[in-house]
């Protein structure tokens, strides 16, 4: 067992990485098959902001874990944590 913060996440972190790498790929494919490049540009965008939401989970992971604190009052760690969250989304 580790201590990383996305531990319960990992299965759901895995899927999405799997489906990026796929999505990569196919923009791969879509070049070597010289589609229109404004059609790949926005494949390009889904990949990006398909990455930031991986980020945004593992900072939302990190945040609940590291702000986990008994004495925290309930509520408070998590509050906090979106807060982190929606914060660092701003600035992606």
């Amino acid at each position: 067992m580790n201590n990383y913060g996305y531990a319960d996440n990992k299965l759901a972190l895995s899927k999405r990485l799997r489906r990026i790498e796929g999505q990569v790929r196919g923009i791969n494919t879509m070049i070597q098959d010289d589609v229109y490049c404004i059609d790949i540009l926005t494949q390009v965008s889904a990949v990006r902001s398909a990455l930031d939401k991986v980020a945004l989970e593992l900072v939302r992971d990190h945040a609940n874990h590291c702000l986990h604190d008994d004495s925290i009052m309930p509520g408070v760690a998590k509050n906090k944590a979106d807060e982190l969250v929606t914060a660092i989304g701003r600035m992606l």
